[in-house]
């Protein structure tokens, strides 16, 4: 049976549980349970703390986790990425008062607080920098002001946070994170339970992103209408009974389809229609 961690809360939790639902696994029900077995798809989800999931599926105990890639490489075990799963985008930056760093060689030996020490530590070996990490468990924005640090290295959104406390971020992000699934480092080719469920994600990944386009068009204008359609492999052509018009089928990209909707309809298109994908395989 295949062993897989899960976010037992944090703002990966709700997303991992609905795309995994998504993919054709059970979840829990109730907030409170730790295990939820699966026996359809012969999967167990085991709901743990964000941050020891790194550590259950390095250590082998679990075969697979979904957690952040931020708290991958803090933790610093036996578990690397496999798959990144397209939620829970987060940068993470450096910040100082207004005019104390330029650059990130300014970190020299300066005292940094974070709240994800190893994510620092290899930011500082990877660029030869000596300075001093000094790790906290949260509210890091404070830090400089109460003169346990120079410098902070926190997740960055808008940045109003960072104003609120009188600091401005420093240099380009650390790091991008995002929500990945992960495994045990050097286990060898999927096997076969673990191939489905990348599949399977893999699915929905493409699902979010695409929704398939429907259309009539004169066949002399296909040329023209099946360059802004192009689809995945090639658009799907079939005759109408109206003589020299074509229905076409195409998969787009979510984010362009008003815009490809208004081109096809300029060269002549009509009868366009957008249909949601809830699940594929390509």
């Amino acid at each position: 049976m295949l062993r897989i961690a899960i976010p037992n809360k944090g703002t990966l939790s709700g997303p991992a549980a609905d795309m995994l639902r998504e993919a054709g696994y059970r979840q829990r029900t109730d907030g409170r349970d730790l295990v939820c077995a699966d026996p359809a798809n012969d999967v167990e989800f085991f709901y743990l703390r964000p941050r020891d999931i790194a550590t259950y599926v390095g250590s082998g105990d679990l075969d697979l986790g979904i957690t952040g890639r931020d708290l991958l490489i803090d933790a610093e075990t036996g578990a690397e990425e496999l798959l990144d799963l397209g939620f829970g985008g987060a940068t993470f930056r450096f910040a100082a008062r207004p005019g104390t760093l330029t650059a990130p060689a300014d970190l020299a030996g300066r005292r940094i607080a974070t709240s994800y020490p190893g994510v620092v530590a290899r930011y500082l070996a990877e660029h030869a920098i000596a300075a001093e990490v000094v790790r906290l468990d949260g509210a890091v924005e404070n830090a400089i002001r109460l003169g346990v640090a120079d410098v902070i290295a926190d997740v960055v959104s808008t940045g109003a946070t960072l104003r609120q406390a009188g600091l401005e971020p420093v240099g380009k992000p650390l790091l991008e994170s995002s929500a990945i699934l992960i495994r045990r480092r050097g286990a060898g080719d999927p096997t076969p339970p673990v191939s489905q469920l990348l599949r399977r994600l893999q699915g929905v990944l493409v699902a979010r992103r695409y929704v398939m386009l429907a259309y009539d068009v004169r066949a002399d204008l296909l040329e023209r209408a099946s360059a802004l359609t192009p689809g995945i492999e090639s658009p799907t052509i079939s005759p109408l009974h109206r003589e020299g018009w074509v229905a076409v089928q195409a998969m787009v990209l979510r984010d362009e389809v008003h815009r490809i909707m208004d081109e096809l309809y300029e060269i002549g298109a009509r009868a366009i229609l957008v249909t949601g994908i809830h699940a594929c395989r390509l």
